[in-house]
């Protein structure tokens, strides 16, 4: 048997999908990779195949800055970074405007080269980035069936009456202006609209027959498999989902980090502290955070990603600090993780049964920081308005979450640790698909 893992060209994307793909390949089964050059290394890292497919103009091999990316996407970067200090609704705003260019990046030619690489391949199963549009669109006009990774709060693939790029929940520590909440609305339909347009016209010219859709961003493949603990979803969005499993998270196992497991365990009770690939640039944020971690008095490990350490100020002798850690190492350690709220490390931290405080800035991070909140696993706070008094405050209530809800962490995790998301992938893949190419 062979599985094809479709993924664009950055760290945070392919690392999921691969180790959802670990199960295929402990198994002794053939995996193929088919993502951009700047993720190779992951791949060649996991023991994995791999075919070269550029599904965007940018791309992250793990720690991102505007000035690796070609001239319009470290503009676009730029952009959005400036965005971030303004505000949530600024930032959403800006992500809409540019939605077009970053989401469907050369369609036809990006579909054409998923078809040849299936050809090529010939795989028995895919599995598939969500955010990878045009890839799923080859696979889709071609008759593939496909297992489609959420990757990021379930809204990332909107249901009902959302809108994508609209929140459909938000923290309590945001109130956005109703007025500029319905603006932002508008813009995320136009924009909706004018991305059905775009993926019509593609689908036209690889199969005329193909049908039409009037929400590009609601379309599925057969099965959804959301990388995210269904204890974040509420029964009200759990109604209204396609075909679809939980995964729960892709825990992935690392590679040996001498100088880490040595203070680990020294450390104690410790903070981990990353703001992911691209949202570490915020270095006057996570200044704040490591002023509030000196006050509480707590160790910390913090993945300074793109940010100079420096910004950070004097840091204690006995922080672990570097541009990259190992995150999964850390978490299984970790008593409280601080995170943007992308999906790797809210999943991984709630997998190991770690709490969070979480200061999302953009996209999908807003709806899965209410959802931590309404879970108690975890506590959000507006980055660009939350002092270090009370960073500390939501900090004290991480280290002391109450028995209840520590104790559905912990079962949540347990669960995980029984039935992992890569095992849940194989099996929902094998069964759902299976069927359908029976069929």
């Amino acid at each position: 048997m062979t599985l094809l893992v479709i993924s664009p060209d950055y760290a945070s994307h392919l690392l999921p999908l691969a180790t959802l793909a670990t199960a295929w390949r402990d198994r002794g089964e053939r995996v193929v990779v088919a993502s951009g050059p700047a993720t190779a290394g992951i791949a060649d890292a996991f023991g994995l195949e791999r075919r070269d497919l550029r599904l965007g103009r940018g791309s992250n091999p793990g720690v991102i800055t505007a000035d690796a990316q070609p001239v319009d996407e470290g503009a676009s970067l730029r952009g959005f970074f400036a965005a971030t200090r303004e505000g949530a609704v600024a930032t959403l705003r800006y992500q809409a405007s540019e939605r077009l260019t970053d989401l469907m990046w050369q369609p036809v030619e990006s579909a054409r080269a998923t078809q040849r690489i299936v050809e090529e391949v010939d795989p028995d199963a895919v599995l598939v980035d969500h955010l990878a549009f045009s890839a799923r669109l080859g696979l889709a006009t071609a008759g593939v069936p496909y297992g489609d990774v959420v990757l990021g709060h379930p809204s990332a693939l909107p249901v009902g009456d959302e809108v994508y790029g609209f929140p459909p929940d938000w923290p309590a520590a945001f109130s956005p202006d109703p007025d500029d909440l319905a603006a932002l609305r508008a813009l995320c339909e136009r924009v909706s609209e004018r991305f059905a347009e775009e993926w019509n016209r593609a689908a036209h010219e690889l199969d005329p027959s193909f049908p039409a859709t009037e929400d590009a961003f609601a379309e599925h493949g057969p099965l959804v498999l959301y990388n995210s603990p269904s204890e974040l979803v509420d029964d009200a969005r759990r109604a209204l989902l396609p075909p679809h499993r939980f995964l729960g998270s892709a825990l992935r196992d690392e590679s040996e980090d001498r100088e880490v497991g040595e203070w680990v365990e020294e450390a104690g009770r410790f903070a981990y502290v990353s703001f992911g690939s691209f949202l570490s640039v915020r270095g006057d944020v996570l200044r704040r955070v490591a002023d509030a971690l000196r006050s509480v008095g707590l160790r910390a490990a913090v993945a300074t990603g793109s940010a100079d350490p420096r910004e950070l100020g004097d840091l204690p002798a006995d922080w672990l600090v570097r541009p990259y850690l190992p995150q999964v190492r850390l978490l299984r350690a970790a008593s409280v993780a601080v995170t943007h709220g992308g999906n790797n490390s809210v999943t991984e931290a709630l997998g190991c049964g770690v709490p969070l405080v979480v200061l999302p800035f953009s996209t999908d991070q807003f709806a899965g920081a209410a959802a931590l909140e309404r879970s108690g696993f975890g506590t959000a706070l507006d980055p660009n308005a939350a002092t270090a008094d009370e960073l500390a405050r939501a900090l004290r209530h991480a280290l002391d979450l109450g028995p209840e809800p520590r104790a559905r962490l912990e079962e949540l995790a347990a669960a995980q640790a029984v039935r992992p998301g890569p095992d849940v992938a194989l099996d929902a893949l094998d069964d759902t698909l299976g069927l359908e190419r029976a069929s």
